[in-house]
């Protein structure tokens, strides 16, 4: 495996889990949000899909975002409030399906992922500048 090409995969990995880190705190800022960017509802939890890359050059599988989509399998929270103007006839808001424990957990998944990514980059580096001072 050439050293070029563990660094691309490495990096690769890094964009992903950082792609993974700003969803998480998108959701964590809008735990909150009763109405999402249209007004129609609720602000939805969103979810980061990966998927596997081959590289047929190398035969490296590498990692990227397939796609950021709403939770729509998680029903919203109710909360009663009477006296909102976004209450339903019984009485209920309709709060954001966010649950910042699981969102925390998130974030700190990505970052050590992102962190293992770092430190097997840093490491192809390291080799490579090694290497070279071998050959002078």
């Amino acid at each position: 495996m050439d050293l070029m090409q563990s660094m691309s995969i490495s990096a690769g990995g890094m964009y992903a889990q950082s792609q993974r880190m700003k969803v998480a705190a998108e959701n964590i800022a809008n735990q909150d949000s009763v109405q999402d960017a249209s007004g129609t509802g609720p602000y939805r939890a969103k979810l980061v899909t990966f998927r596997s890359v081959l590289e047929r050059k190398s035969g490296l599988t590498g990692v990227e975002v397939k796609k950021i989509s709403p939770d729509m399998a998680t029903p919203l929270k109710s909360v009663y409030q009477p006296g909102s103007p976004l209450a339903d006839s019984r009485g209920f808001v309709k709060m954001p399906n966010v649950d910042p424990t699981v969102e925390n957990l998130n974030m700190r998944e990505a970052q050590r992922s992102y962190e293992a990514n770092m430190a097997a980059l840093t490491t192809a580096r390291e080799m490579a500048t090694r290497t070279l001072d071998l050959l002078r």
